[in-house]
């Protein structure tokens, strides 16, 4: 089960003027996209490691939690699922990503440091760390 695709992770938000308006606002958002790069980070640490699984009910409240805040904040379902789904925030995304592995010691690339990394992040309870299992 994909963590990011159903429930977000949760990684979804859509078209026109008003997309443009929630694309620059979700944008500028930094708690919400925190909690997005927590859940991209602990979503390709469990797809990589064969020895971490995700706790997939607390991963679901936590994106629920984050889409919670956005409509909050004024932001539809469609604009959140747009700027979730767009191409380059994706991109944007899996740098920062990427960059969070690097300033950890971990590669991308190398799934055995992308395990040694998740078992760090449950050993310290990070929020990365709440939404993973030791196999």
């Amino acid at each position: 089960m994909r963590m990011i695709s159903s429930t977000a992770f949760g990684l979804a938000l859509i078209a026109g003027a008003a997309q443009a308006d929630a694309q620059s606002g979700l944008h500028q958002e930094k708690d919400i996209n925190d909690g997005l790069l927590v859940v991209a980070v602990a979503d390709k640490i469990r797809r990589e490691c064969g020895s971490i699984g995700a706790r997939i009910f607390r991963a679901r409240s936590y994106v629920i939690s984050l889409r919670e805040m956005a409509e909050d904040r004024g932001y539809s379902e469609d604009e959140i699922d747009t700027y979730i789904n767009d191409k380059a925030n994706k991109a944007e995304m899996r740098e920062r990503r990427n960059a969070y592995f690097k300033s950890r010691g971990a590669s991308n690339l190398d799934p055995d440091s992308l395990c040694v990394l998740g078992h760090a992040e449950m050993n310290n309870g990070s929020r990365i760390g709440a939404l993973l299992k030791a196999k």
